[in-house]
């Protein structure tokens, strides 16, 4: 049984981790919000980019259902 464990799977969730440590990093000391939109568009634009990747065949086969 797959639990999301795919290359697609591992993708998202990293770049949706560097998007928001970057947004996190980009308001400390002093709000940078050009740095802040990176982030937020990384960490967003994660969904896509994971769904792209499973459609492209890097996603975790689904088991039949009994």
């Amino acid at each position: 049984m797959s639990h999301g464990s795919s290359p697609a799977a591992w993708t998202a969730v990293i770049v949706s981790l560097v998007g928001f440590t970057v947004g996190c990093i980009a308001l400390i000391p002093s709000p940078n919000w050009t740095l802040f939109t990176i982030g937020c568009v990384l960490a967003v634009g994660a969904l896509p980019l994971g769904k792209i990747l499973s459609m492209a065949g890097f996603g975790a086969e689904r088991e039949k259902q009994h």
